[in-house]
């Protein structure tokens, strides 16, 4: 396949991920945004690297690691927004605004 296609892809994911995101109020709903968003990013990083050092397995192991770290943050995420909710009975993002640091 041509870079073009990966790019175009990762493009996608990324505006459909910002769209989520910020039209969504729901905090579920603008987490998995986030999540489409940094896919995007890790498919964009991915294409560069295979196309540009397809020996090098330098890129291969960036992109794990990037990818374990997204899954620890949405898994840190998802934890807070249920003991969000369940304490407070909380959904919104608009009433949870009280978490500010």
């Amino acid at each position: 396949m041509m870079l073009e296609l990966f790019l175009l892809l990762a493009a996608a994911l990324f505006s459909v991920g910002l769209y989520g995101a910020l039209s969504q109020q729901s905090i579920v709903m603008i987490m998995m945004g986030i999540e489409l968003m940094i896919a995007g990013v890790i498919t964009a990083a991915a294409a560069l690297w295979h196309f540009l050092a397809p020996a090098a397995a330098d890129g291969q192991v960036i992109v794990v690691a990037a990818v374990v770290a997204m899954a620890v943050e949405m898994a840190m995420g998802f934890a807070v927004t249920t003991a969000v909710f369940r304490s407070r009975d909380i959904d919104t993002a608009d009433a949870a605004e009280d978490l500010k640091g």
